[in-house]
């Protein structure tokens, strides 16, 4: 009697799991995770991501055991793993969840396609989130995304070790986790980061929706209360440990036993559930376009910046010395926790592109390394959008000045990353490189040694950026083609602009200028 593989990609998890519960109602299966050395070669890829599967997977492997079964951790290229397992101990079908990841993925994934067809192996993929695999209209997306949310989450299949293939000895396949430096990674992990798993998951997402989403609405923007007020979901969300239908459900559950005067958190969990139509939006535009991850979206802006490259000013952006405060301490803070709120990073990006002017796609690596959460839908498209390259979004330049000024006007934030701004007066917060040289003796702070001098002088460099920027939205034939960019990608307005209300049965209107409202990343 033949078997099934459940493969394990970016759905750690028991619960919720279409792939498994489909494959166990058929017969026997395997349950396997390929760690691909190809993947963390990319240049996405960082050790901090690498630690964060490594503790899920140890969660899920205790999960699979106490139910008779094991997960099988084999190191491989994917199509080799599977053609390699097959010679050993022929399988009939393949069952996972569909992926919608790097440049890299994707021609994994159509290679192992083309092996499922000459192999006469089936190959049963499901969604994993509302994206939709082949969507032909922006017009019927909502209707997706509703119909995707709103169906049972499924229960954990009633599993024991009949259910289970056993693997027969002697398979020429690895079956450890590889260590950091086989994978050539940057042993670099983030000391404060969040760690993996679906306990972990769970319990951020308990004290979210119990507690932290009070602060939500109002307390996303600024670093000081951004770290509390946001969900902090984004990295099981990213690697599968709860299912984005889970959250949805716990969220209309929690805000259905709301009282009428707990009113503030009934707004912060509506709020927070348009986050997560707009997270599937985002990682909709990689799946409709996988080009998006290192090509323009609106080609009319190719050459924009890609042949003026400044090495240096990247060197003071990834090393905190912009001169910047705000800018340098959120480096600071990615470094040390590898999780920064969406208004400081869309703030990071904003400045890399404008006043530094870099080009994206450079930027984009260095930061999916930073960021924990990394989701390649989400990160591309945004890393477009802020640099100006979706020729359909208005630019949105940030003044690190004023975001300072607007949410951390007493300094608390960057002095809590960056120790040499503790000495400064708070006359000089904003601009500390304008100090007089009596001011620095009388702190004992130096311009350009112990305070970087900015790298560029910032109004007169996004004041550049922008003509050079406009001059190009302006030609003819970039406007001309902006229609046909819409039709693709953008939001729909009235009702295919809405996402369903958790509370109840109406939906709740998004307002028009919701592409631009910080994702809870």
């Amino acid at each position: 009697m033949t078997y099934s593989i459940v493969w394990f990609k970016r759905d750690l998890r028991l619960n919720d799991h279409l792939a498994l519960h489909n494959a166990v109602s058929r017969g026997k299966v395997l349950c396997l995770y390929v760690v691909e050395p190809s993947l963390w070669a990319q240049k996405d890829a960082a050790n901090q991501h690498y630690q964060f599967l490594l503790e899920s997977l140890r969660e899920l492997y205790a999960a699979l055991r106490q139910r008779g079964g094991q997960l099988h951790i084999m190191t491989g290229e994917v199509s080799d793993v599977f053609s390699v397992l097959f010679a050993h101990q022929p399988f009939s079908a393949i069952y996972s969840h569909e992926e919608t990841g790097n440049a890299m993925t994707y021609a994994r994934d159509k290679a192992l396609g083309r092996w499922c067809k000459q192999s006469g192996v089936t190959w049963v993929e499901f969604a994993q989130f509302g994206v939709v695999r082949r969507l032909k209209n922006r017009d019927d997306w909502q209707h997706y995304w509703n119909a995707h949310n709103d169906a049972d989450c499924v229960p954990v299949p009633t599993l024991s070790a009949a259910h289970f293939e056993q693997l027969a000895p002697g398979l020429a396949l690895p079956q450890l986790p590889p260590a950091v430096r086989d994978l050539g990674l940057d042993p670099f992990d983030p000391p404060r980061r969040q760690r993996g798993g679906r306990q972990q998951g769970l319990q951020t997402l308990n004290e979210f929706l119990t507690e932290r989403c009070r602060q939500y609405r109002g307390g996303i923007s600024s670093p000081l209360s951004a770290p509390t007020a946001c969900s902090r979901l984004s990295p099981y969300l990213s690697y599968g440990c709860v299912s984005l239908r889970e959250i949805v459900h716990a969220t209309r559950q929690q805000i259905a036993t709301l009282s009428a005067n707990e009113d503030r958190q009934k707004k912060g969990l509506n709020a927070f559930i348009s986050r997560l139509y707009w997270h599937c939006h985002f990682i909709q535009k990689l799946e409709s376009e996988p080009e998006l991850e290192y090509r323009n979206l609106h080609r009319g802006y190719d050459g924009l910046r890609e042949h003026d490259w400044n090495q240096a000013h990247f060197d003071a952006l990834t090393t905190a010395r912009t001169g910047w405060p705000l800018v340098d301490a959120c480096v600071m803070m990615l470094r040390e926790t590898g999780w920064l709120n969406f208004r400081m990073r869309a703030m990071l990006v904003s400045v890399a592109a404008y006043p530094l002017w870099l080009d994206w796609r450079p930027v984009g690596h260095w930061l999916a390394r930073q960021f924990l959460d990394y989701e390649p839908g989400i990160h591309w498209s945004q890393m477009q959008m802020q640099s100006g390259t979706t020729g359909i979004n208005i630019p949105r330049i940030y003044n690190p000045i004023k975001q300072a000024s607007d949410h951390d006007p007493h300094g608390h934030f960057v002095r809590r990353w960056l120790p040499a701004m503790r000495r400064v007066p708070d006359t000089w917060l904003f601009e500390p490189w304008r100090m007089p040289p009596d001011v620095q003796r009388a702190c004992g702070v130096e311009v350009g040694v112990d305070i970087p001098i900015p790298v560029v002088e910032l109004d007169t460099a996004t004041r550049e950026a922008k003509a050079r920027l406009f001059a190009v939205r302006a030609q003819p034939q970039v406007r001309a083609a902006k229609r046909a960019i819409v039709e693709k990608h953008g939001s729909r307005q009235g009702n295919h602009d809405r996402a369903r209300s958790p509370s109840r049965a109406k939906k709740t209107s998004l307002p028009a200028a919701v592409q631009q409202l910080e994702l809870d990343w």
